[in-house]
């Protein structure tokens, strides 16, 4: 008897883990870690002097909710397409593993809790700005843009950029001039990253129907978007150092990340192999990440 008793106790915590496995999922995490690299970057930026704890934990959680619960959304609304392509059908809800109202019940508990936190302890212009970054993303991008334009990224894309604006606000109360500049690297990184993807996907994008630009204009045509935004993203990238916001350590590694990133984008266009576009996806996200960590180690360092 105790030992049905004990299995059936492992049975349970072993459905309560993977449970919880399930909705932590949900919340993108690699994708929302991202973004709170970026988010505390704009707030570290927006001082000279360190940031009080109260603001840094509060702001980075409160944001950390309302960005999971985006993209706790973004999985019930496109549960359908995700289930016919080979990169998301595993997702926790096209899968079934978690019904579509249990999920959003854990969207709308991320959003109110967030909110309170941003609202209560950091400010209400961050609250109502991270609010509003939800809404376009959930909303605007994956109801709408996604299906009706092969520009979906290119505008839906600002969504997914205000990170450093909110941390930025957390500590200042005001939008600046340079935190917007840090929301156009952010957004004019967007399309090259995400078309390479596209790229690599574009037979799971067609037979899901998602009007990606691979799929409406052609892999070559997307290769030479992919080659022009980077090229584009390199001149924004030097602007925090022409503008007097960053030093001479930004700019040698701005200057080396956005290298490589061309790099990988002329490759892509003129010879590419099988796996280019994955390699060019993969080495956008590092870019990014690396280049923020740049601009933060550059900040202590200079001032």
């Amino acid at each position: 008897m105790s030992k049905v008793v004990a299995v059936g106790q492992q049975s349970n915590q072993f459905n309560l883990w993977s449970t919880c496995q399930d909705y932590y999922e949900l919340t993108k995490p690699k994708v929302v870690l991202l973004l709170l690299l970026t988010a505390l970057v704009g707030m570290c930026l927006a001082s000279d002097s360190w940031i009080s704890w109260q603001i840094l934990t509060a702001g980075l959680i409160g944001i950390g909710f309302l960005s999971s619960a985006a993209a706790v959304v973004n999985h019930v609304v496109d549960r359908k397409i995700d289930g016919k392509m080979a990169r998301t059908f595993n997702r926790p809800v096209a899968k079934g593993k978690v019904t579509p109202q249990k999920a959003l019940i854990f969207a709308a508990v991320l959003t109110i809790v967030g909110y309170a936190i941003l609202e209560l302890w950091v400010n209400r212009l961050t609250a109502v700005l991270t609010l509003a970054g939800l809404l376009g993303y959930a909303v605007v991008y994956t109801m709408y843009l996604k299906r009706a334009t092969p520009q979906n990224i290119v505008i839906g894309g600002l969504a997914g950029a205000i990170p450093p604006l909110l941390g930025w606000t957390s500590v200042t109360g005001e939008i600046h001039a340079h935190a917007l500049l840090l929301v156009l690297i952010v957004f004019t990184w967007t399309p090259p990253h995400f078309w390479a993807l596209a790229i690599h996907r574009e037979k799971d994008y067609a037979k899901a129907k998602v009007p990606m630009l691979p799929v409406t204009h052609g892999i070559e045509f997307t290769k030479t978007s992919i080659l022009l935004y980077t090229v584009l993203l390199c001149v924004v990238c030097f602007l925090p150092y022409l503008v007097g916001m960053s030093g001479l350590i930004y700019l040698i590694g701005s200057t080396l990340l956005n290298a490589g990133f061309l790099y990988y984008a002329w490759k892509l266009k003129f010879t590419s192999t099988e796996q280019t576009a994955m390699e060019t996806f993969k080495f956008s996200i590092i870019h990014l990440m690396v280049l923020f960590v740049v601009l933060l180690v550059d900040h202590y360092m200079w001032f």
